[in-house]
């Protein structure tokens, strides 16, 4: 059985998590590769809405087991909170359903302190970022002085190394943010709790899941946030500190490229962004509060992890061929077409325009897009409510029409289309 894998194909926000929840359904277990609490997969079943933001999705599907893999970071405080909520809903969570991996990281409340430290410091050229510290400790992780869930598999050390961790920490808060330092033993002695609580969990996630492969189990690879905030192909500096493509999966979760078989991007019918960087397509206005909604719904584009009203725009063909190379996509996913309906007119980016020259594929890899003005094609809208649809035959002209477009454009088959937030509203082409 294969690995496949779930990818955003924009800057997050796609709705990845329904669809991870949709196609756990044929798999065994349900892998995340990337990211930390910085990420919010919300998940809607019945009058249910789960909004997760380290748990894989799929973990609400009895038959599933959750992993987490080494390309993640982990806020215990944040775990811990995560599980509970699912079990006062009823999901059964417990170290036989869900896996950590040793070589997955911590993140600290030093952290989340350099975080939001380092955003102030920047002023007018702040990325955005959600103050989680996941940024600081992939640095760490980089620069080789991490600490890894491993770490907390010896009683012995890890309360040390955990002081050690936050006065290093203080030494940069202090000398170069004027910050207040933290307390060392008070986190350390937090953190010999969530050590005895993990220990549990922790595993080896690579052997386990290569195992479960080899051994004929289908397992899902769930990505967080979305290409163009991947740390090399996104829309540099205003980008994760992960990496967020299809080429995560296989080192996030330490396993090869034999594996892998359905790599399926997930695209709204429409464009957003939390946060600062360039967006093409970016409307504002009615226009944009019409995409936008008003935040009364659960799935008003307001972020999961930030509750920050959404950056909202027009479809942008030019990077959605860009993520379909980048990942190499086999199919998409699209979501979110109810919300277009009622709308006289559609636009869609099928081209960039800049001194003059007209480009259908980025010249350049997306870290500045602030050259392009973007080329619209109109489309005409639909006025009839979709969201009861469950094939396509039910789908108004104009809609299947707008669909037809994007797989031209994209040069990539849309295979799954959601019609509103519940797991039955989807129609699988």
């Amino acid at each position: 059985m294969p690995l496949d894998i779930i990818i955003g194909t924009q800057w997050g926000d796609e709705g990845k998590g329904r669809i991870v929840d949709l196609m756990s359904a044929e798999s065994s277990i349900v892998a995340r590769f990337n990211g930390g609490d910085n990420a919010g997969h919300t998940v809607t079943v019945g009058k249910r809405t789960f909004k997760l933001h380290l748990v894989p999705s799929g973990i609400i599907h009895p038959h599933t087991v959750g992993v987490m893999g080494n390309g993640v970071v982990v806020n215990p405080a944040t775990l811990q909170q995560e599980i509970e909520m699912l079990r006062e809903a009823g999901v059964a969570v417990h170290p036989e359903r869900l896996k950590l991996s040793c070589a997955a990281h911590l993140v600290t409340p030093g952290h989340r302190a350099l975080d939001k430290a380092q955003e102030k410091t920047r002023g007018k050229g702040q990325i955005g970022t959600t103050g989680r510290g996941i940024g600081p400790v992939y640095t760490e992780k980089s620069a080789r002085s991490g600490l890894r869930l491993e770490a907390m598999l010896d009683e012995k050390t890890f309360h040390m190394r955990m002081v050690e961790h936050t006065k290093a920490v203080n030494h940069l808060l202090v000398t170069l943010y004027g910050a207040e330092p933290l307390d060392p033993q008070e986190i350390a002695s937090q953190y010999d709790g969530y050590a005895e609580w993990m220990r549990p969990y922790i595993t080896d996630v690579s052997l386990l899941v290569h195992d479960a492969l080899r051994g004929g189990t289908r397992v899902l690879g769930e990505g967080a946030q979305g290409t163009l905030l991947d740390l090399d192909h996104g829309t540099y500096p205003f980008v994760t500190s992960s990496t967020t493509t299809a080429g995560g999966a296989l080192v996030g979760l330490g396993v090869g490229a034999r594996w892998v078989g359905r790599v399926m991007g997930v695209t709204k019918a429409f464009q957003t962004r939390v946060g600062e960087g360039p967006f093409p397509t970016e409307v504002f206005g009615a226009a944009a509060e019409r995409l936008r909604g008003s935040g009364a719904n659960p799935w008003d584009e307001f972020g999961t992890t930030t509750g920050r009203p959404r950056r909202v725009g027009w479809l942008d063909g030019v990077l959605l061929r860009y993520a379909v190379r980048i990942n190499g996509l086999t199919e998409l996913a699209l979501t979110k077409l109810d919300i277009l309906s009622g709308l006289q007119t559609l636009y869609l980016c099928t081209g960039y325009q800049s001194n003059g020259k007209t480009w259908k594929d980025l010249p350049l890899a997306p870290a500045d897009l602030s050259v392009f003005t973007p080329l619209y094609e109109e489309l005409p809208g639909w006025q009839e409510d979709v969201s009861s649809a469950r094939s396509i035959h039910e789908l108004p002209q104009a809609a299947l029409a707008y669909l037809r477009r994007i797989e031209e454009l994209a040069e990539t088959p849309i295979r799954l289309v959601s019609v509103g937030p519940e797991r039955e509203q989807v129609i699988f082409l």
